[in-house]
């Protein structure tokens, strides 16, 4: 079976060059992705896959049905939706829309599950159980995969893939990382009410700058004093606006921040505790306060069958040496880990690091971010046989 799914990826793979610079060409923004949904139905029609579109809104669900008696379904998840970045063009294949770009690899991903479908189509009659492909918009502001789960995307599947590329690791490499692969995210919102004077009788007026400020200080500091540091935890405030002049004390500020942790009994624990921090603060000035903790995405946690799965498929496909085990996760967030409160699934990396000597991997989100395009036919090939061996567990 790896040697037919190899050979038929091998045809295909001048198809899945143009596959992925038609999508990086024409990216768009989470919630807006109607010509990359209407382009991947199409591909996936003449596929003769069962295809749905409008699914979580833009999203797309291709069915492909297998011969065997095995009655489970797996899914395989791929987002998208492009950042509002403008891209520092190299090729000819740049984005064509002015301040859109496909920065985090989405058009690869997308790319990838066109991929394993078209490999897997041809092979349907060795496909032991069903396939769905859950094409999803939105995953950059962690809404696509709630409204993919809402309108019943995942309904009746047992298991779940997804793939990210990765550009610090090179290519022809695949990540492999057991349990925690990315960390919860949440929104915070704070505000501090004092009372305005005038900037020379500050004794007068209650500060509300200064107790924003007080309020930063005392939580990036009481993280390291009563959290435990083994379970990791990252508060990083991104924007803060109050005061009306120079010579005026504020009497309201507003700050908005990110807060990222791993472990499930740190993340249930955060709301309360940074309330009671700010409002301690407040207390102690003088000043009341508002606290918004809004609960984001979970961590995604990988299966450790499943992960074992992609790991044994990466080494029988590649070699030992393809395959890279992660030894700690990230405190990025991926929306994918809202299916895994459903079912079982894993996330594994891609790498689509260029190996030539002198040439820099830009990060993620980065306007002069770029792939090796030899990683598609990795992705592909890695992700079918994955599908493949997920029946024979």
């Amino acid at each position: 079976m790896l040697s037919e799914i190899k050979n038929i990826a091998q045809d295909f793979a001048p198809r899945l060059i143009e596959i992925r610079r038609h999508i990086h060409s024409h990216p768009e923004l989470s919630g807006e992705e109607y010509q990359t949904s209407a382009y991947v139905a199409g591909v996936l029609s003449s596929c003769g896959l069962n295809v749905q579109e409008s699914v979580g809104k833009t999203g797309v669900v291709g069915e492909l049905i297998g011969s065997g008696s095995d009655r489970r379904t797996l899914a395989i998840r791929t987002d998208m939706d492009a950042l509002p970045i403008q891209e520092h063009p190299k090729f000819d294949f740049a984005s064509r829309k002015q301040g859109i770009m496909h920065a985090c690899g989405h058009d690869v991903h997308s790319t990838l599950g066109l991929g394993t479908a078209m490999v897997l189509s041809q092979l349907v009659d060795k496909l032991p159980g069903n396939v769905r492909f859950l094409f999803q918009p939105a995953e950059e502001i962690a809404q696509g995969a709630k409204w993919m789960v809402k309108d019943g995307a995942i309904e009746g599947v047992n298991a779940i893939y997804g793939v990210h590329v990765f550009p610090s690791i090179p290519v022809r490499q695949v990540g492999i990382r057991y349990g925690a692969l990315t960390s919860a995210a949440d929104e915070l919102e704070i505000v501090i009410l004092g009372e305005s004077g005038h900037g020379a009788r500050p004794h007068q007026a209650i500060d509300a700058i200064w107790i924003a400020a007080q309020v930063i200080t005392t939580l990036q500091q009481a993280i390291s004093r009563t959290q435990n540091p083994l379970h990791p935890i990252v508060l990083s405030i991104g924007q803060i606006e109050g005061g009306r002049g120079h010579n005026i004390i504020a009497d309201r500020v507003r700050m908005v921040g990110t807060v990222r942790s791993l472990h499930a009994d740190s993340h249930a624990n955060l709301p309360q505790w940074i309330e009671n921090i700010v409002r301690g603060v407040c207390q102690t000035f003088g000043a009341k306060c508002q606290v918004d903790y809004r609960r984001g995405v979970p961590s995604v946690y990988n299966d450790q069958t499943l992960t074992q799965i992609v790991e044994s498929a990466t080494r029988e496909a590649w070699g030992d040496a393809s395959v890279k085990i992660l030894p700690e996760p990230s405190l990025g967030a991926e929306d994918f880990s809202v299916y895994l409160d459903r079912v079982p699934g894993c996330m594994f990396r891609l790498g689509v690091g260029n190996e030539n000597d002198g040439v820099t991997n830009y990060p993620l989100h980065h306007p002069k971010f770029e792939v090796d395009e030899a990683a598609i036919i990795t992705g592909v090939v890695t992700m079918a046989y994955t599908a493949y061996k997920y029946w024979q567990h």
